[in-house]
């Protein structure tokens, strides 16, 4: 089911609904559509696209212990996986 508002449009599905279509559901999303999940014609729950998308790399915390005593030493062995 599509709602059209004023420079919006929300799309609402019952809860069986997107279990069967959840991958059209977040190619929605992606889109930058807000989907809204029905249980029984109640709302319960709102999937939003993310305003950043993607992964966040932090630099690591005071006190964490390097890479090197972490990782494993690397092997010596001449051999080809292939």
């Amino acid at each position: 089911m599509t709602i059209y508002g004023y420079d919006m449009v929300m799309k609402q599905a019952r809860i069986a609904e997107l279990k069967a279509r959840l991958s059209e559901y977040l190619r929605s999303v992606r889109r930058g559509e807000t989907v809204t999940i029905l249980d029984r014609d109640t709302p319960i729950a709102r999937i939003v696209p993310l305003r950043q998308p993607g992964l966040r790399v932090r630099n690591p915390t005071t006190g964490a212990p390097s890479p090197k005593r972490v990782l494993p030493p690397p092997s010596d062995l001449k051999l080809d996986v292939l």
